[in-house]
Parts: C-alpha cells; structure tokens; sequence
C-alpha cells in the first residue's frame, strides 16, 4: 500500500445519497461486516452528520491486486492512524470512514454472528453511508486504488 495523495476538501462538497447504499446491496459482504449497511449509520443521518463538519481528507493508496486485502487493511490502519492525529491536534470529533468493508481481521467473528474484535476501530465504510466518493474524485477503473476519507472538524 502506498499513499498517492491527500487532499483536504469543504465539507459541504460531499454528496450524500441513497444511491451507494443500494449499491452495496449487490455486493457479497451486504450485512456481514460491521462498518456495512444495515449495520452503518442511514444516508439521511450522515447527512445530516456531515453538515456538523466544515472540513474532510480525502486520501488516495495504490494498492497491490496480489495483496489485496493486506493493503487495503493497512490502508485502514493508515486512516486510523490520520484520525487520531488529529484528535491529538484537538480535532475531537475526527473520523475515519474506510474504503469498502472492514478487513481489519483476518477471520472476523461479526460474520459468524459472533461480537466483533475491534469495535473502537471500525469505522463505516464511505459507500455504506451514503457519500458518493465519485463526485470528489476521478474515479479511473484502470487504476488499483481505494479512496479513504476522515473527516476533520
């Protein structure tokens, strides 16, 4: 996993929609992880969440398709680690959403109906609550990458 960029945005650029909820209905982990609908906060709640903010970092990684799913933990692990810089500079309310579903156990227990092992560290996935990252960024099919956000203050 490598960083590519980060880039802090206004806040009230972010597009919330039901349309990436519905989306993640077709997807094979629906309702299996934590940070996944019906599990996530409703779109129209993150709307309304996301008004109380004024700021957000979108951050690009260049993942390995080969290593898929290290990468993308680590990326997760990288957004964590940007949230909590962030409560240390004060930013009290930062929040990391991570890029698709949480991966951050190999074998996770939430899909087997057991409680999940990190719940201070699951964050929503950015598609799960609504936001349509497509709207911020180039999204370019060609490229190996995962878009991840915290939102600041």
């Amino acid at each position: 996993m490598k960083v590519l960029w980060e880039k802090e945005i206004p806040a009230d650029e972010i597009t919330v929609s039901p349309r990436p909820v519905w989306k993640c209905r077709s997807c094979p982990m629906y309702g299996k992880r934590p940070s996944c609908p019906p599990h996530a906060p409703d779109w129209r709640e993150t709307r309304e969440w996301i008004a109380a903010f004024k700021k957000a970092l979108i951050v690009k990684f260049e993942i390995d398709m080969e290593h898929f799913e290290r990468d993308k933990r680590e990326a997760l692990l990288y957004l964590l680690k940007r949230e909590e810089e962030f409560f240390r500079e004060g930013k009290m309310y930062a929040t990391a959403l991570f890029p698709g579903n949480c991966n951050l156990c190999d074998d996770c227990p939430f899909e087997r109906g057991e409680p999940c092992r990190l719940p201070t560290k699951v964050r929503p996935s950015i598609d799960a609550i609504g936001i349509e990252i497509g709207r911020l960024v180039k999204i370019d099919f060609s490229e190996s990458v995962l878009y991840g956000m915290v939102l600041i203050e």
